[in-house]
């Protein structure tokens, strides 16, 4: 039985480690565009934050993210990557809009998942096997 539970474990882990992002950040009045892959979004979009004036100057901060996408493997992630980063603006903001019309932060969606990926659970009802006949 613990077998089974670590083998799950190390799945999930190796899961959690393959995972690549391409995704493309903007600045409020989406003037800039950028794009970029990462393994870790999260990490990176708060790297962004925190360093804001490290691409552009303060008026131009790559804050919102608007699009992103997915891959198993770092190799399929380059080959998205380099196709994104050739499109024009245009193609990269009809690109958005085709997932995320308002061109919301999605950054929101993604540390609401983190949170739940990570809590702990305490809420939970204990009930007792003898109730439950």
């Amino acid at each position: 039985m613990q077998e089974g539970i670590l083998n799950s474990l190390v799945l999930i882990f190796k899961h959690k480690i393959m995972k690549k992002f391409v995704y493309i950040v903007t600045d409020r009045n989406r003037t800039s565009m950028h794009v970029g892959m990462s393994s870790d979004l999260i990490k990176t979009l708060d790297f962004y934050k925190q360093m804001p004036n490290l691409f552009f100057d303060s008026g131009q901060q790559l804050t919102r993210l608007v699009y992103f996408e997915e891959f198993k493997t770092e190799a399929q992630a380059l080959v998205r990557f380099k196709s994104i980063s050739r499109f024009t603006r245009m193609q990269k903001e009809r690109l958005v809009r085709s997932c995320n019309p308002d061109w919301i932060d999605l950054t929101i969606g993604l540390d609401f998942e983190n949170i739940l990926l990570h809590r702990n659970i305490t809420n939970q009802v204990k009930l007792s096997f003898s109730s439950l006949s």
